[in-house]
């Protein structure tokens, strides 16, 4: 049996590797030439300190001076003396150049292209081999014919050939302008990652997904992972954007629906004049209820105005949720550090 493992380093940058049954995780890492940190290899240091997010594992003999029994339960583990029981997320303390391990470098040929919408366009890549990521991460595409590029979340699940995209159609925008008047299928993209640090943690609690514009494609990302991997917890996402143009995915998300009976999805416009039955900003639909008194976990994707929004709307209700994740970008869809 082999696992995979993804690292997730505190740049952003994420590396999976597999680690067979049995193998400590410390040793799978350097068999890829990954120097996660490490000391005595003993159990009796704590250099190796790691947090386990998801997965299962099974701990060898340590000391409590490297690692307390409240670290523990708190899913904390040595690295030299954890085998994991199943795939794995584990934060390592530490940068991946600190690790010596750069960051990976794929390619693939453009598949399809979809520029129905005014305001959006959608494709997908057709990788050279399946791709490993955390539903949520993004990678840096370079745009042809430059040595610029662009960071778009993926909106397919992870561990596939084909991969797929949303992107803003920005006016004079450098990958705008490739995709919408000199892409074609059969062109062959080059992109580094995955990165990021906004991605599904494990569904536990309640889940409330809120979206700006293009900001969708993360969710759609996590979506359609749950929807292979189902959990039983109610998940609800709220879908905004400025202008009826925006709206895109529509069927995507209720073929969603209809497979996944504990998520449901609203949108809402902010153009009074588009006509659509919910006018305003996604926090104007939202009620205190679906808080669920702070026992819910919030991520939310989209420019810093609408993170800021979401914010205040939660301070104004006076709840505080179980963990509010979120990632901002700006309107070239750059990510924005936060």
């Amino acid at each position: 049996m082999t696992y995979n493992i993804a690292l997730q380093f505190e740049d952003g940058v994420s590396r999976v590797i597999p680690c067979e049954s049995g193998e400590l995780l410390a040793d799978a890492a350097y068999r890829f030439k990954i120097n996660i940190p490490l000391d005595c290899r003993d159990g009796a240091c704590g250099t190796c300190k790691c947090h386990c997010e998801s997965g299962s594992y099974a701990m060898s003999n340590y000391i409590e001076d490297a690692l307390t029994e409240d670290e523990a339960a708190a899913g904390y583990v040595l690295t030299c003396q954890m085998r994991p029981t199943s795939d794995c997320v584990v934060r390592i303390p530490a940068s991946s150049a600190a690790c010596k391990t750069e960051v990976a470098s794929h390619g693939g040929r453009i598949g399809s292209i979809d520029r129905d919408s005014a305001t959006t366009v959608s494709f997908t890549v057709q990788a050279e081999r399946p791709l490993s990521f955390l539903p949520g991460q993004y990678v840096n595409l370079q745009v042809p014919g430059s040595k610029e590029t662009r960071s778009y979340s993926f909106s397919s699940a992870p561990n596939q050939t084909e991969l797929s995209f949303l992107i803003r159609d920005v006016p004079d925008g450098l990958m705008s302008s490739y995709m919408r008047h000199k892409a074609s299928t059969g062109d062959f993209l080059v992109f580094t990652g995955p990165y990021g640090s906004f991605y599904l943690r494990p569904v536990v609690r309640p889940v409330l997904m809120l979206a700006g514009g293009t900001g969708l494609a993360p969710f759609l990302s996590m979506l359609r992972w749950l929807k292979d991997n189902p959990t039983s917890q109610p998940i609800l996402l709220g879908y905004g954007v400025n202008t009826n143009d925006d709206l895109v995915e529509l069927a995507s998300l209720a073929e969603l629906k209809a497979a996944m009976p504990n998520f449901d999805f609203f949108t809402c416009v902010v153009d009074p004049s588009s006509g659509h039955p919910r006018l305003g900003y996604v926090t104007r639909h939202l009620s205190p209820a679906q808080l669920h008194e702070g026992e819910v976990d919030i991520y939310v994707c989209g420019p810093p105005p609408m993170v800021e929004g979401v914010r205040s709307w939660m301070a104004g209700v006076g709840v505080t949720p179980r963990n509010f994740l979120f990632e901002k970008f700006s309107s070239t869809n750059e990510k924005v550090p936060s």
